[in-house]
């Protein structure tokens, strides 16, 4: 008899996993044998950048109940401004010139002590917090994913490492995933159970949990680098 859609469903999300899981062994490969030209890695952030401007947010605006958040700001046109509608270029802010690491933590412990200790901590747990799980499959390396979607982030507000390949992004981040990040982290009252439900469907709902603090803790971190660097610029 006809295999029931439930089924059917699970039979193509373990196929997604494992395809995930062979993409991230090739790019291992691509990496270990190959590196890019400077020149062809930024070509390839600046067509990831214009790329993730034109993801919408919620895949179709209607199905997405609007809730209305304006309670909580005092400022009500406070919110994310999409660049890509407005034809706006967003300029390249590069790591090298400033980052967390180096610039930002350093900063904000001289403004405000111990809490640059307490961000890095908090930023360092997000992005480090790993079951070495991938759905089923135990003792994952799950770090070139971690990067992948901290720095898919980190591109959709312009900031470039130079050290990194944006070519991965688009080989393991697929559509509906980054759908769901940009909602979460640009309009976050658009999400809904329906996006939740739609991207890596046979992974855990802890692993999708740490997905969540991984997007919230990114966006984060890239708010205050382009604040503290207009303060660094401010002081001097």
């Amino acid at each position: 008899g006809p295999v029931p859609q439930a089924e059917r469903g699970d039979g193509l999300s373990l196929c997604e996993v494992e395809a995930l899981m062979e993409k991230m062994k090739q790019l291992q490969e691509c990496r270990d044998e190959e590196e890019a030209s400077q020149e062809e890695m930024a070509t390839r952030f600046e067509r990831e950048k214009r790329e993730s401007m034109l993801v919408c947010s919620s895949e179709d605006e209607e199905s997405a109940p609007a809730r209305d958040v304006s309670r909580h700001f005092e400022d009500t046109s406070y919110g994310y401004k999409d660049f890509s509608r407005h034809g706006m270029h967003v300029p390249t802010f590069r790591a090298q010139d400033y980052s967390w690491e180096d610039h930002g933590y350093s900063l904000v412990n001289r403004l405000y002590p111990d809490v640059g200790q307490l961000l890095d901590e908090k930023f360092h747990i997000a992005y480090n917090l790993t079951y070495n799980t991938m759905a089923m499959h135990k003792d994952v390396d799950t770090s070139m994913l971690r990067r992948a979607i901290w720095n898919y982030i980190h591109c959709m507000f312009g900031i470039r490492y130079d050290d990194y390949d944006y070519g991965e992004i688009n080989q393991l981040l697929d559509r509906s995933f980054k759908v769901y990040i940009k909602t979460v982290v640009c309009t976050p009252e658009k999400t809904t159970k329906r996006m939740y439900d739609s991207f890596w469907r046979q992974f855990e709902h802890s692993e999708k949990v740490h997905v969540n603090l991984l997007l919230v803790e990114a966006r984060m971190q890239a708010e205050l680098l382009y604040a503290l660097r207009a303060i660094t610029r401010y002081m001097t």
